[in-house]
């Protein structure tokens, strides 16, 4: 799957660090605003520790975890993006200047968020003003996309971003084609540093106030030490654990973004394991099995027969495919079956 997040945020939050300790890329982060106006694209590797497991199983001589592009761009290049991830500053740092002055996350968001929505203000009102006129063709796409534009329109110009307005399943598809940013998921980054103070370890009124707000509105957050995690980009996985220790950062908060990310946009992985190569899959939540086998080639989803199915920890159980073939714990799935996160598959077609 072709899956990207746009990160977007404030100027000296953190996007550019961020972006450099996911994709290991060489970024500029200096300080002063508006830095990162060009877009940068990386892929990012998903972390998938029964991955590692599977391979050992089966003496794979690759092992594969299928990346997701993630984009740090500027408004006009992240109307393609399936999500966004808005970097949102929790540190107090006078060498590090704020754009308003001081740290207020809740402000900062609100202030992202107000932009976002004028944005696409400007472009459904445009949109709307052309599909009201071209629509008395009588085209039925054309009248869809203007009875869509009639509800989201006003809700913008009342700083509400698009993805409040109640819309039904083919609404929605109209809806999404507009490409709004404020149709897409967000995902807020708490960006904490290292030897500062920080808004959430304070625990004061700003931790208090963005709290409620995340709770009211259901979003989806993670908290993340973009500076240690790019520091650690360099270092091997065997220390890093002993280095995070020292540096007091117990999650590892990168994992915690691109996991949250998956959530946010409702994807699974299944998994493939051989001598040649033990593989995880990206799909979206809810795939069936010839679906998912097109994730890997096409003819599996094609000319999909069945699909041999099992458990990757009853798999490891087992010790081999032939052994739980031999238990009895391999299942035979047909074309109608929903694959599960961590199913292991082995596809057969004609």
């Amino acid at each position: 799957m072709s899956l990207s997040i746009g990160i977007v945020g404030l100027p000296n939050v953190g996007k550019s660090t961020l972006f450099n300790a996911l994709t290991k890329k060489g970024v500029p982060a200096e300080n002063y605003p508006f830095c990162t106006i060009d877009p940068s694209v990386g892929v990012v590797a998903v972390p998938d520790f029964r991955l590692d497991k599977l391979a050992e199983m089966s003496h794979s001589a690759k092992k594969a975890s299928q990346g997701e592009g993630l984009g740090n761009q500027f408004l006009t290049h992240i109307r393609e993006v399936d999500a966004i991830a808005e970097v949102v500053r929790m540190f107090d740092d006078e060498d590090v200047h704020h754009v308003h002055g001081e740290t207020d996350p809740l402000r900062d968001i609100e202030v992202i968020d107000l932009e976002l929505v004028l944005a696409d203000m400007q472009t459904a009102e445009k949109r709307l003003e052309r599909v009201e006129r071209d629509s008395k063709s009588g085209d039925k796409e054309l009248i869809a996309e203007r009875d869509v534009l009639r509800k989201i329109v006003p809700a913008l110009q009342a700083g509400k971003a698009a993805r409040t307005v109640p819309l039904d399943s083919k609404e929605h598809l109209v809806a999404k084609s507009l490409h709004l940013l404020t149709m897409k998921p967000v995902l807020y980054v708490l960006n904490r540093k290292s030897g500062t103070v920080n808004v959430d370890a304070e625990g004061g009124e700003r931790w208090k106030v963005l709290k409620d707000f995340l709770d009211a509105s259901g979003a989806g957050y993670v908290v993340v030490d973009a500076g240690v995690e790019s520091d650690l980009s360099d270092v091997h996985d065997d220390e890093r654990a002993d280095f995070r220790r020292e540096l007091g950062v117990g999650n590892d908060g990168l994992d915690d973004l691109i996991k949250a990310g998956y959530k946010l946009l409702d994807l699974i992985s299944f998994l493939t394991t051989g001598e040649d190569e033990s593989r995880a899959w990206t799909i979206t939540r809810g795939s069936t099995a010839p679906e998912a086998g097109a994730a890997i080639h096409t003819d599996f989803r094609d000319k999909f027969i069945r699909a041999e199915v099992i458990r990757w920890d009853v798999l490891l159980e087992a010790g081999s495919w032939s052994k739980a073939r031999e238990k009895g714990t391999l299942r035979t799935e047909g074309k109608e079956y929903i694959v599960q996160d961590g199913d292991v598959i082995e596809f057969l077609n004609s």
